[in-house]
């Protein structure tokens, strides 16, 4: 009786053992990504998306080191923004539209933080913060003191007209600044604060173009 006591116990030993074999050759193993297999980059907002060897796609992301297409993008932006956020305090007293004076709320609430960002990106790249009134000779969609000085003796419909052609030129220069530093660029932040930039602008721009035929 106690020798097959054993002999039962020994059998249950080995069955444990094999079915534990059995359970460990059986678990799946994580997918492991191909070396070879292509990757499918999304495009820029109107493009479409390319397909990517691997020696192409380690250098198409792009890294967390600047270079200086981002600082120049960067610290021209934050001219160009607090030009935009200028011309926008002026809605409130001046403009007829509600909906002009509800656009320009918008430009405020979206520039000013973005502002606050590329000052903070610039100080941590230990990179020059511009002056408020800093040059911009050359810097695309930027009004000209003439017409800053138009716009701020104009009201009702004039301002209304005026403010709309001068922001849109704004809105295309800016847009154009972005994508020169998304072919230039290097710091995988200031492409995501490009890319952000030119979908909101080019969003503006047509509800600005909207309100130009209602006039």
């Amino acid at each position: 009786m106690r020798a097959a006591l054993v002999v039962i116990v020994g059998l249950a030993v080995a069955l444990s053992g094999a079915l534990s074999g059995c359970s460990s050759d059986a678990k799946p193993q994580a997918p492991r990504a191909d070396s070879t297999a292509p990757v499918i980059a999304p495009g820029r907002p109107g493009e479409q998306a390319k397909t990517l060897s691997p020696a192409e796609a380690a250098t198409a992301v792009p890294a967390a080191t600047a270079n200086a297409a981002d600082v120049k993008y960067v610290q021209d932006m934050i001219t160009h923004h607090r030009q935009a956020v200028d011309m926008a305090l002026l809605a409130p007293s001046r403009a007829e539209s509600v909906k002009l004076k509800s656009l320009a709320d918008r430009i405020q609430d979206v520039q000013g933080p973005e502002i606050q960002y590329m000052t903070t990106w610039l100080r941590e790249q230990e990179q020059a913060v511009p002056d408020h009134h800093g040059r911009h000779e050359g810097m695309p969609g930027m009004a000209t003191p003439e017409q800053l000085a138009g716009l701020k003796a104009a009201k009702g419909k004039d301002f209304d007209r005026m403010f709309l052609q001068l922001m849109i030129n704004h809105h295309l220069g800016a847009i154009k600044m972005s994508e020169q530093v998304l072919t230039g660029g290097s710091h995988i932040k200031i492409e995501e604060l490009a890319n952000d930039v030119s979908v909101e602008q080019t969003t503006e721009i047509r509800r600005m173009q909207e309100m130009q035929s209602a006039l």
